[in-house]
């Protein structure tokens, strides 16, 4: 029967709340991607992947069904398979079955998600001993569980979500999470690859306007958790590709000049004035194997699919 031990790191309110003020104080406001991601937010999320537009998950997914036999001969089983942003179960449901690990150990910043996956996990698998993590891994998770001294670490990180940090954010959590692996401590990692722009546009554009219901998410998570007062009907949507930058971004942008609350603090908006929400950046293969080189991996092996929309990395310790 499987074992479900429920490990909860996730910083205090007081934390996330000096965070959102910091973002907002900047004069190009921000405010981090992590925090789309409650359960409302962690749903909308799961129906972005499922949008026509949306390749990423699709084509990830096809990657490691045709290449998955490849990927255990070089990784091998009875590993301690940890999942950095467990998110959607698809893929990790797939790699389940092809490694079949001791131990499988998610770490994921929305805790009603997290258990949910994981429950609906451990019925599928009986026999798999589940170690889950709430955490925020962004700003450098610095411990796992004890249990992680006895195997040997294979960790996964899908869904291009490396592209959400800046180059040397990323060098940095590649440089930590190489360290928690150890020698010979692999990571498969999930990379989008840089295309044609209409496509990557219309990625984050869907027609369906999940990803700017997704996107509005966020301030009414702000509302509900900070107390702020956004009025949502006032922001839109924004997203496109940033060619100089090699990076899809996100934005909310104020329709109107307004001011917002959080405390005693007070947020002015200038009509136009936008909270930059997001970044995921694209890559060229040679592109990512140089960063990940600079963080102490060397690679192994990197599947893509037919068109090269998408990119799926074997590295090694």
């Amino acid at each position: 029967m499987t074992k479900i031990h429920f490990h909860d790191l996730y910083p205090p309110l007081v934390d996330i709340k000096k965070e959102i003020i910091d973002g907002l104080s900047k004069e190009n406001k921000t405010i981090s991607p992590k925090f789309f991601y409650d359960s409302v937010g962690s749903k909308l999320f799961d129906e972005i992947t499922e949008s026509p537009e949306y390749y990423p998950t699709r084509t990830e997914i096809g990657i490691l069904k045709k290449y998955g036999k490849e990927m255990l001969s070089i990784i091998g089983n009875n590993s301690l398979l940890i999942e950095w942003g467990s998110g959607s179960s698809q893929k990790i449901r797939l790699l389940l079955d092809i490694l079949e690990p001791e131990i499988y150990m998610p770490i994921d910043i929305s805790k009603q998600h997290l258990q949910k996956s994981v429950q609906s996990l451990a019925k599928d698998h009986p026999k798999l001993n589940i170690h889950a993590v709430c955490a925020d891994y962004s700003n450098g998770f610095l411990r796992l569980p004890p249990i992680s001294e006895k195997f040997h670490k294979v960790a996964f990180f899908p869904g291009s979500s490396i592209g959400n940090f800046e180059p040397e954010q990323a060098k940095h959590l590649l440089t930590r999470i190489a360290s928690l692996l150890g020698r010979d401590g692999i990571l498969l990692i999930g990379v989008d690859l840089k295309k044609d722009i209409k496509i990557l546009n219309s990625a984050y554009n869907d027609k369906k306007g999940t990803t700017a219901t997704f996107n509005l998410n966020l301030l009414k998570r702000l509302n509900r958790e900070l107390k702020t007062n956004f009025d949502i009907s006032s922001f839109n949507h924004k997203a496109f590709y940033n060619e100089k930058e090699g990076r899809i971004e996100m934005h909310l942008v104020s329709n109107i000049s307004q001011e917002v609350m959080l405390d005693n603090y007070k947020f002015s908006f200038q009509k136009g004035e936008t909270i930059h929400t997001e970044n995921s950046y694209k890559f060229t293969i040679e592109e990512f194997q140089t960063l990940v080189s600079k963080a102490g991996f060397h690679a192994e092996k990197v599947w893509t699919d037919s068109s090269n929309f998408f990119s799926v990395h074997c590295l090694r310790v």
